[in-house]
This record gives structure tokens, C-alpha cells and sequence, in this order.
């Protein structure tokens, strides 16, 4: 699996959040509601923080009820940017994470089904073969689609060395 570890300084995960069903493969619509209901003002001020890689607005999920281990319960999901701005105005909500490294898993193909794919491919086969650990249940992704119904994505997870 195509992969590379890269370290990132504390930073503040800073947009909008709403508690979602876990949903493994389609599109998730209260994600997609999520996504339409975010206002031009809460855009501009993620533009205005986004100052770390990958530079781009992402989709985070968090506090999963069962560690994304199964397709069941509720998950914290996020769209917004990392930035180690700490001016954030309360129009966005923020998460603080402490410096890590972080396990980056690209990946090219027809979205949502092959990122998906790469990432049940993380957890089954990367993970269990790696000399890292998972450092806390928690990922954030983006996809770029293009017209054709494919997307050039990257799935990032913070990581340990294994002992």
C-alpha cells in the first residue's frame, strides 16, 4: 500500500460538527446535509485559518461509539481545516490535537467506492503489517472529483511506532 508518514505541530481542527450514523460505503446524507448547510462566512474564515498540510478543507470523524470497527451507532463528523491559528471566530467550532505523526494513504479512483475501499484496506491489511499503531480512533480525509466520477483522495491517521 502506497503510504508516507509526515509529523504536524499541534493544531486546532476548526469548522462544523454534527453527530452521524456510521456508514461505511455510499454516500452518507446527514454529511452531505452538513456539507450544504455550511454558510459563506463559516467558508471565508476556514479559508482565512487553513495554513497546515494538506490545505484543504477536509472531513473528519471522531468519537466513534465503536472505534470504526463496526458499521453501527453514531460518529462525530467535522468539515473544516487544520490551522495553528488560535483566533478562531465562534462561528466554527475547534478540536485541539497535540503534535503526531500521521500515516498519509493516497489514492486515485471512482469516488466514494475506492476511497472507501482504501480505507477498510487500512485498517485490514496496512495496519496489521505496519511497524505503527493507530494513536487514537480518528482520521480526516479529502477527495478532489473530477467530472468523471473519480477523485484523487488522501486518508490521514495519527500514528505510533509499535513497541
Amino acid at each position: 500500500m502506497e503510504y508516507k508518514i509526515i509529523s504536524l505541530p499541534s493544531f486546532y481542527f476548526a469548522g462544523v460538527s454534527k453527530r452521524v450514523k456510521m456508514q461505511f460505503e455510499g454516500v452518507n446524507e446527514d454529511i452531505a446535509k452538513l456539507e450544504r448547510e455550511i454558510t459563506t462566512e463559516q467558508r471565508e474564515e476556514m479559508h482565512r485559518l487553513l495554513d497546515l498540510p494538506p490545505h484543504e478543507i477536509v472531513n473528519i470523524s471522531y468519537d466513534s461509539d465503536t472505534s470504526f470497527m463496526k458499521e453501527e451507532g453514531y460518529l462525530t463528523h467535522m468539515i473544516g481545516v487544520l490551522t495553528t491559528h488560535d483566533d478562531i471566530k465562534p462561528i466554527l467550532e475547534k478540536k485541539q490535537f497535540e503534535e503526531s505523526l500521521w500515516a498519509v494513504f493516497p489514492d486515485n479512483g471512482k469516488y466514494p467506492e475506492s476511497m472507501q475501499n482504501n480505507m477498510a484496506k487500512i485498517y485490514s491489511e496496512w495496519f496489521p503489517s505496519s511497524s505503527y499503531m493507530l494513536k487514537t480512533p480518528l482520521s480526516f480525509l479529502f477527495a478532489r472529483c473530477t467530472e468523471d466520477g473519480n477523485a484523487y483522495s488522501e486518508v490521514w491517521m495519527p500514528v505510533i511506532k509499535k513497541n
